[in-house]
């Protein structure tokens, strides 16, 4: 494992570049850990799914609202200063869900993902970079996608948690039966379906301040943290404008609000589409969700291969393409193919989020941490797309509401083929 960090990082950044990618699989545990809360939510506090997609609202837009002071930490202070400011928040947000269970209100929920998912923001953004300046920049597309391969171990661990200790514990009642119910008697089974929610949460709580103490007490090496003398003075206005006329990093903006849009659409609605296409229970249909993190881990693998041998780009343009032909057959074809199309746009994301970042950021410079900010504020796209797609679910069922994580799949390919189109030959000399 030591010799294969190696190939990646620069001398001395082994130790810092394997804690970082603990908190990779942390943010994945707890992203995928919470998708199937849609679904929960809707059951217990018999809402919508639109009313109950404000989860991913409240998630997403944690990480919106939060990465722009991210990026102020880590240019006055430190990545490392980022990191464990991050973990510390999120570590706050993943107890409160203890209280949030005792008060049984949909509204502390909320506050408590948001506390938690404005802590990863601030670790994304933090985190991310700094594994670009771990070693040298013409592999650090690559390098970060080895990092963002242990995110999928993160993910599956959150559905496996999902699909063992909350989805089996939800009360079979239907709306109908939960509003014939005597209050006391909806309480009770309330009770212990958020009793089910809260425990894999505040377990996670326990995870992250170990990483948090085990981050604190590492030397990180100063050389990585390229940080200029003129940190103290931070001219936002002349940053945002260079990164504004910079196509590339402008479109990248776009292409990842719309790549985590279509990951958290397709993660989201993965139960909803189960069961509205073969029937079953949510337990059931987690298992499909299961499947579908198991092929995003193999997928992320394979793809740091391939980039030894393929562009980047190139590997981005063909899999958003593959992405908007699969998803476009689930919503016609609702049965089991359709279940599978599901299940395979898993290989499709796999490599979109990191991929799009290291592209985005190259050449950046003094402007890479605030241009990181702004990669991390586009996740704001699993806010409102999952509203959408909540919408036409309800409007037109499960099946042609997967038509809009296709569109999102088609502005990703475009972008895949600016870089490919516009940097042909200069990337082509720097693999």
């Amino acid at each position: 494992m030591r010799r294969l960090i190696s190939r990646f990082v620069d001398q001395g950044m082994g130790l810092p570049f394997a804690l970082l990618v603990l908190c990779f699989a942390a943010w994945g545990v707890a992203a995928n850990m919470t998708d199937p809360l849609v679904q929960v939510f809707s059951r217990i506090f018999s809402m919508s799914t639109l009313q109950a997609s404000l989860v991913q609202f409240a998630y997403y837009g944690a990480y919106f609202l939060l990465a722009l002071p991210a990026a102020f930490i880590t240019r006055r202070f430190s990545y490392k200063t980022g990191v464990l400011t991050g973990l510390g928040l999120a570590v706050l947000g993943a107890f409160l869900f203890y209280p949030a269970s005792l008060a049984m209100t949909y509204g502390f929920f909320l506050l408590a993902l948001f506390c938690l998912a404005g802590g990863l923001s601030i670790l994304e953004t933090s985190a991310n970079p700094f594994v670009i300046a771990m070693g040298p920049e013409h592999n650090a597309t690559r390098r970060l996608n080895f990092a963002q391969a242990f995110n999928p171990v993160g993910t599956n661990i959150g559905v496996l948690l999902s699909a063992s200790l909350i989805l089996p514990n939800l009360n079979p009642a239907t709306e109908a039966q939960r509003a014939a119910m005597p209050p006391d008697a909806l309480d009770t089974i309330r009770q212990a379906e958020l009793a089910a929610v809260m425990g894999p949460y505040v377990g996670f709580a326990v995870v992250l301040l170990v990483i948090w103490l085990l981050i604190a007490f590492c030397p990180m090496p100063a050389r990585a943290e390229t940080t200029p003398a003129t940190a103290g003075r931070i001219a936002f206005g002349a940053t945002l404008r260079r990164l504004l006329r910079n196509r590339h990093y402008a479109f990248g903006v776009v292409a990842q609000f719309f790549n985590v849009a279509a990951q958290t659409c397709t993660w989201t609605f993965t139960l909803h589409y189960v069961i509205g296409a073969l029937g079953g229970t949510e337990a059931q249909a987690g298992w499909y969700l299961q499947a579908s993190l198991v092929v995003f881990l193999l997928s992320r693998f394979a793809m740091v291969g391939l980039m030894g041998v393929l562009r980047p780009s190139l590997l981005l343009t063909g899999m958003a393409g593959l992405g908007v032909a699969l998803a476009s057959f689930a919503a016609l074809s609702p049965g089991m193919a359709g279940v599978w199309a599901v299940v395979a746009l898993s290989a499709c994301l796999s490599l979109m989020f990191p991929t799009i970042y290291g592209i985005a950021l190259e050449g950046l410079g003094e402007d890479t941490k605030f241009g990181a900010a702004g990669l991390v504020m586009a996740i704001a796209g699993g806010a409102v797309l999952p509203m959408v797609h909540g919408a036409a679910l309800d409007a037109f069922g499960p099946a042609p509401a997967f038509l809009v994580p296709a569109a999102c799949f088609a502005v990703v390919a475009l972008y895949g083929l600016f870089d490919l189109v516009s940097t042909r030959r200069l990337r082509g000399q720097q693999i």
